[in-house]
């Protein structure tokens, strides 16, 4: 999402890939396949980073690759530090990267984990990168480098072809909003799932989240029960709006939230199905606020860790799983189709008031993304937390018919929450990474928060 002078028009753009158009749902149940593997060439579609970077740039840029991507290709060439996530992500997923396509040869170098301090060098990233910064997006879509990144998914059972990269676009549209606590709230329209996080913010609002402390059983009941509803929504309806209908008007309108949010009960968690969407939980959210108070809310994603595990052969490109999304279910909303756009789980959030942007916002975090943002948001204009207390405050995801609470949840609450219906399991790894910057018209400043939870941080500059 982008905004100029933080009181233009907000533009959002969606550089999801699509899958090749040869992805028939017919053609993987013919082949007894019921779900996308996720380490398979199946999962990859159309990688769409590149065009989207291209085309913001072209849109409001002043700079070119050439320039921009040098801090990446020398990351690249002469390496980078490996951080502490980073580190433990490595770790967790080694078994993932030795079964991996090249994943071996670039991502396991000494044959184990990177681990904390070492460091990384990836020169035919680099080189990829460099080719990018002279010719621009055409240089990752047409050529050698899309011909590698084809014969290498194709040598494994892909469908991609050349034409499938040529034929790849942005997508540049309009927002979807609602409206809490006197703020407008803005994100993504699906493909993307940020009217999930929407429909939450609507649920609540019907109820008067002040009347119970920030941490609190009533607080973490009502927001699980708002978010079981929102995903069973999503569901139910979402899916590549060039396939599908999806009334986004009536999703949104005070009578959807009325019908759904009037069933919640304060003394037992509502009987719903249980929701099975994948996590996909390695994403990056970025936010700038520039001197001009031109505002950016950005997320670029490769779905799992280390995407799909597969290393183009020769361009050191990783690429994603984004497709594992995709259900083959003929008929619902989210099935494989020629040329499709997943439902995917990236949303980049903005919330403004009398037009003004006031806080460009994200949390990364997979299916925990919608959750996490109305935690945030919450935790800011019902409980008057500043952006770093906001962000820091424990949190909860109820995934797959079980409520996962971060260590720093209260006994007391988990208790509580127990004795409603809830299952609840502690955690050890954290829920999701935010990044803020709250802009105070008034006072002419900017505040940034960054979720310790991750390796990010807040600069000014």
């Amino acid at each position: 999402l982008l905004q100029t002078s933080g009181k233009g028009k907000i533009v959002a753009y969606n550089g999801s890939g699509r899958a090749p158009k040869a992805a028939e749902a017919s053609w993987y149940l013919e082949r007894k396949m019921h779900a996308i593997p996720l380490t398979s060439a199946h999962a990859v579609t159309v990688p769409g980073a590149v065009d989207a970077w291209a085309t913001i740039l072209r849109d409001h840029g002043k700079l070119g690759f050439d320039t921009l991507l040098r801090p990446a290709i020398k990351a690249a060439e002469q390496g980078y530090v490996v951080t502490p996530r980073t580190a433990f992500d490595w770790k967790i997923q080694f078994e993932k990267l030795k079964k991996g396509t090249n994943t071996e040869r670039y991502l396991l170098p000494h044959g184990k984990p990177a681990a904390v301090g070492d460091v990384i060098r990836q020169p035919e990233l680099g080189n990829t990168l460099r080719a990018i910064a002279k010719d621009g997006r055409d240089a990752f879509y047409k050529g050698a480098i899309a011909e590698d990144m084809v014969e290498t998914l194709r040598g494994i059972g892909g469908l991609h072809t050349l034409d499938d990269f040529e034929d790849h676009s942005t997508e540049t549209t309009n927002p979807i909003g609602t409206i809490y606590k006197g703020h407008d709230v803005w994100q993504c329209p699906p493909n993307g799932p940020g009217i999930t996080m929407l429909v939450m913010l609507n649920i609540l609002s019907r109820f008067d989240l002040t009347k119970f402390p920030p941490l609190s059983i009533e607080r973490f009941h009502l927001e699980a029960e708002a978010a079981r509803i929102a995903y069973m929504m999503r569901e139910q309806h979402i899916g590549d709006p060039a396939y599908v209908n999806v009334d986004v008007a009536s999703i949104l309108t005070p009578e959807f939230a009325e019908e759904y949010g009037s069933k919640i009960r304060m003394d037992r968690m509502l009987d719903l199905p249980v929701v099975r969407p994948p996590m996909n939980p390695s994403t990056i959210y970025i936010t700038v606020v520039d001197k001009d108070r031109n505002v950016c809310s950005f997320i670029n994603s490769i779905a799992h860790s280390f995407g799909s595990a597969i290393v183009s052969n020769n361009t050191g490109v990783l690429l994603q799983n984004r497709g594992g999304g995709f259900r083959i279910q003929p008929g619902h909303p989210n099935c494989i189709a020629p040329g499709k756009r997943p439902l995917h789980t990236i949303i980049p959030s903005l919330v403004t008031k009398d037009g003004r942007a006031v806080m460009p916002f994200g949390v990364m975090g997979g299916q925990y993304q919608p959750v996490g943002q109305v935690h945030v948001l919450t935790n800011m204009l019902d409980y008057g937390c500043d952006v770093q207390e906001a962000i820091d405050m424990p949190r909860g995801l109820h995934y797959e018919g079980i409520y996962q609470l971060e260590d720093g949840v209260p006994p007391a609450i988990v208790e509580g929450l127990k004795k409603l219906g809830h299952k609840t399991i502690n955690i050890v790894a954290p829920l999701g990474g935010g990044q803020a910057i709250w802009i105070d018209w008034d006072k002419g400043t900017l505040t940034a928060g960054s979720d310790p939870r991750k390796d990010g941080c807040a600069l000014g500059y």
